[in-house]
């Protein structure tokens, strides 16, 4: 492979074209999404517009996207709409420049002046669209904010301090919150009330820039790491940015005439799934619940239980029982969606892709903002419909807490589990489970972490029997603290349940 060119424009020449779209995010999702999209309104529309890719955290990848002058390989492979199976590879050209706003941040804020600039996109995780108190006092014309919010509010700031109040832009973020666009609204506006900003400029942003929410879907699973050197020998190129995805895609945006305007993705047709629509919300919850929600629920137990990847764990009678009950017993009854039993056993064949190797551990970054986000409202709903919790949930969040004692045993030998969180959240389980090893007090570890509202929103301690059945459920983990599988399999046969 050492013979083989890198891919860069040297080898796969680029079209030029204005940036038009300035991107927070750098990662497998956005790149094999909304970039992937964004080349194909420009191979099949007239639109003719680049993407400025910003490095949202201190730690990131942009400097190795520049390397390959922005190209690189999306990889997709799955089962289209007639069940045949498929597999694709494309070059994506639209990446043009490449930003680290805490080390380049006055060419950051340089777009904010871009005349040809109309559209900002962001995938910064469910815990990035979120007021940082820090932000209220810093100099941002000078320092870099440490939020995307932050961020993004000293970039609209410039733009309307050099291109006036008339400077529209359209603000479309992916993170897979409720109401993502009304949301990061709400914040920049908390934070320009908190710094005190102008008047005109606070209307400004309620007047010409141009929010609306989204719902994104596809399974990313990123860098093919186990057929690296083979596809680089298939393509004649080594590409270290490559990304894998499934064939499946959906985007949903709700109807804003500025946005759908400059960002005509619906346009496309073809092989892009993209619409713009009255209501996000059915769209959302559907795949929110039904996908995302299986997805991290999987993740602790799945791990645990000491597998790697989704497909695989599923092979794992247990882990494949697990799952169908949690779907369609406690996801499914939840939302109010025609087709939602169709969509969750689509969710099922897509978990079963045989193309695709997700990593469980590439899902479980933030999995406590994930969980809360995705999981939380479903075992909560369940008890007003019901008045008892979702034990499958409930058993997952006991393994969630587990997971984040740092480690896991495979077949008797123990193994640290590199846990991807905000420090924070890191630093307040590993105390937890420090004085747990000490003090061997289950109950109040478990209070501690359920009465934390940072975590959850709210005190879950105070949610009449959910402590208790969390702590049911964990001492029987704990109890076996080698054998993880052993309470698995106790808890699908019933052996193993709250009565």
């Amino acid at each position: 492979m050492s013979d083989l060119p890198v891919l860069t424009s040297a080898l796969h020449a680029k079209k030029k074209a204005p940036i038009r779209i300035l991107q927070f995010g750098e990662g497998n999702f956005l790149r094999a999404f909304i970039d992937w999209m964004v080349q194909k309104l420009n191979d099949e529309t007239d639109y003719c517009g680049h993407v400025a890719v910003v490095q949202p955290l201190p730690m990131g990848r942009v400097k190795n996207l520049e390397e390959q002058d922005g190209l690189y390989t999306v990889i997709l492979q799955g089962l289209n709409e007639k069940k045949e199976a498929v597999k694709t590879h494309e070059i994506i050209s639209v990446l043009d420049d490449f930003i680290d706003p805490y080390t380049e941040y006055q060419k950051f804020l340089a777009y904010g002046e871009s005349k040809d600039l109309e559209v900002i996109v962001s995938n910064t995780t469910e815990a990035g669209i979120a007021f940082e108190e820090e932000d209220v006092g810093i100099n941002m014309e000078e320092k870099t904010p440490i939020s995307y919010p932050g961020k993004l509010l000293a970039l609209l700031k410039r733009r309307y301090l050099k291109l006036g109040k008339d400077a529209e832009i359209a603000i479309m973020p992916c993170e897979l919150i409720d109401d993502n666009g009304d949301k990061l609204k709400e914040v920049l506006l908390k934070l320009a009330a908190a710094r005190k900003e102008e008047d005109g400029f606070i209307q400004y942003l309620t007047t010409s820039c141009h929010y609306t929410s989204s719902l994104v879907d596809r399974i990313v699973p990123g860098f093919p790491r186990d057929e690296f050197k083979e596809l680089c020998e298939e393509y004649g190129y080594v590409d270290n940015n490559m990304v894998k995805g499934e064939y499946f895609n959906l985007l949903v945006y709700r109807h804003e005439e500025f946005c759908e305007r400059v960002f005509p993705l619906h346009k496309i047709g073809g092989d892009v799934h993209c619409i713009y629509v009255d209501d996000v919300h059915p769209y959302k919850q559907r795949k929110v619940r039904c996908l995302n929600g299986s997805h991290s629920s999987l993740v602790p137990v799945a791990y645990l239980a000491g597998h790697n990847e989704v497909r695989e764990s599923l092979l794992d009678k247990n882990v494949s029982t697990f799952l169908n009950e949690e779907l369609f017993n406690e996801i499914v009854p939840t939302v109010k969606v025609k087709d939602v039993e169709k969509f969750a056993s689509d969710v099922l064949d897509r978990f079963m892709n045989p193309y695709v190797h997700h990593q469980l551990m590439s899902i479980a970054l933030n999995s406590i903002p994930k969980f809360k986000e995705r999981d939380l409202p479903t075992i909560l709903d369940n008890y007003k419909v019901n008045n008892k919790y979702p034990r499958h949930l409930m058993f997952a969040f006991a393994s969630l807490i587990k997971f984040y004692e740092g480690y896991r045993y495979v077949n008797g030998q123990k193994e640290e589990i590199k846990l991807v969180d905000d420090k924070k959240n890191l630093d307040t389980m590993a105390s937890l489970w420090a004085e747990f090893r000490k003090d061997n007090d289950l109950d109040k570890l478990v209070n501690s972490v359920l009465s934390n509202a940072e975590f959850w929103g709210q005190d879950l301690t105070l949610k009449a029997g959910f402590a208790d059945e969390i702590k049911y459920y964990l001492r029987a983990i704990v109890a076996k603290d080698t054998s993880y599988p052993e309470v698995l399999d106790a808890f699908v046969k019933e052996e193993l349940c709250l009565k």
